[in-house]
């Protein structure tokens, strides 16, 4: 009788776990992806950002919106929370790929609140658009992050991790790319030429397109903002600091000469050293040529000049010369980059062209480069962000990144453009 007793309790105890819900599978991936690095403020006024490295803060307008990224190599079911507190309650509509979900925010601490499971059906990057429907209280939400799981999110998905070594700020930059020039140790060069196009509609705000790169400086144009555009040429110190005032007199950056219009100066926190640059209005789909000099002075010093061809004006135009001590060196380590320097403009993208790369030996001899190795910095290599590209498009190399597009290049390809053979027409004793 006992017996028959226990097997009564052992079914109807099994009968009750099996009706109980299913427990937590801790096997399944569940991020949190941090508002401070991967969220961008759409229709911001641009003297009131309401990012910082703590997330959201003070949304209080209802036309403003938030957009985050993640990127996933998986498709399938993205589950997503949103970690979120307000003053008083706030209604916040959350969408992904077309589908949305209102969510109401109340309480003055942060609590996960369930925003939705959305399909996902392809991969590469992935917008999480949240806006404002309703408040109670003097502003909509403040969030820190997104909690995302389900079968589309693994270890492998992409998105800025955390805050060390302020990966928040670099993160929202988006990431580097570079093109290198290889050619023979054996070539003397005196002359560095490159030419750039930037593509129409491709002139962000916040880019920089570095033509001449070289081991001691760098060459190229900027967008600095919507009413100014600079051509800007900087030459390292061989004093290693990020404060130019700590630099030793006897290795400061010396200014030999520059052109008309050019400003001046010192430039820190990347290095320091001597920088120069002029505000000219260049304008996309124009092709600019550069040229650069660096000749050893004979007296332990190295002598760097760089030259802007204005299509505008026909001529050639001096930049800057300066003199970098204790260098003794002809130009090496050519390259170019294009990189975004302003983080509010990271989800933007852009591309520039290099064609008719060319160095010239001291006896004057002219060498095609037309290999390039293409490289990019540690917000890429940590797969921080994936937004990169290099290749080669009708007959030049270009860079393309930010803006969350889907396909990347990978590290250390190589490119190989078909050699144009036109010699640089640049007629040295002419120039300024």
């Amino acid at each position: 009788m006992k017996g028959y007793i226990i097997v009564l309790l052992m079914n109807a105890f099994i009968m009750h776990a099996a009706a109980l819900p299913a427990p937590f599978d801790h096997s399944d991936t569940i991020i949190s992806v941090p508002a401070g690095g991967n969220t961008w403020c759409i229709q911001c006024d641009e003297n009131n950002n309401l990012i910082s490295n703590k997330g959201i803060q003070h949304w209080t307008q209802q036309e403003t919106g938030f957009e985050t990224y993640i990127r996933v190599n998986k498709t399938g079911s993205l589950k997503i929370g949103i970690n979120a507190k307000t003053d008083k309650a706030g209604v916040l509509r959350l969408s992904v790929a077309g589908s949305g979900k209102n969510i109401t925010v109340k309480g003055t601490a942060f609590k996960v609140y369930d925003a939705g499971t959305f399909e996902i059906k392809d991969t590469g990057y992935i917008k999480i658009a949240v806006s404002g429907r309703q408040k109670k209280g003097a502003y909509f939400a403040d969030i820190s992050a997104f909690e995302l799981s389900g079968t589309a999110i693994n270890e492998h998905t992409a998105f800025v991790k955390n805050n060390k070594d302020n990966f928040f700020y670099w993160g929202r930059r988006g990431p580097s790319v570079h093109l290198n020039y290889p050619f023979a140790d054996s070539i003397k060069a005196e002359w560095f030429y490159n030419e750039i196009t930037i593509p129409e509609n491709q002139d962000v705000v916040g880019s920089y397109y570095m033509a001449n790169g070289f081991g001691e400086g760098y060459f190229g144009i900027q967008v600095n903002s919507a009413s100014e555009r600079r051509i800007l040429f900087s030459v390292w110190s061989p004093f290693s600091t990020d404060d130019p005032k700590n630099i030793p007199q006897d290795m400061r950056i010396t200014l030999l000469k520059k052109g008309e219009g050019v400003h001046t100066g010192e430039f820190g926190n990347e290095g320091s050293g001597g920088q120069s640059y002029l505000r000219y209005n260049w304008k996309a789909g124009v092709t600019y040529k550069f040229l650069l000099r660096g000749q050893p002075d004979g007296n332990g010093s190295t002598i760097y000049t760089a030259y802007f061809f204005a299509p505008e004006r026909g001529e050639w135009l001096l930049i800057a010369s300066f003199k970098r001590p204790k260098t003794n060196t002809y130009l090496r380590r050519f390259h170019s980059f294009l990189e975004n320097f302003i983080p509010e403009q990271g989800n933007k993208t852009r591309e520039v062209l290099f064609g008719n790369q060319w160095v010239c030996d001291e006896a004057g001899t002219w060498f095609e480069l037309v290999n390039a190795v293409f490289t990019y910095d540690n917000t890429a290599a940590k797969k921080y962000r994936m937004d990169y590209a290099g290749g080669v498009e009708n007959g030049r190399f270009y860079l393309k990144n930010c803006g969350f597009f889907a396909g990347f290049t990978p590290y250390k390809s190589l490119f190989l453009r078909k050699a144009n053979m036109q010699i640089p027409d640049v007629d040295f004793k002419t120039l300024p």
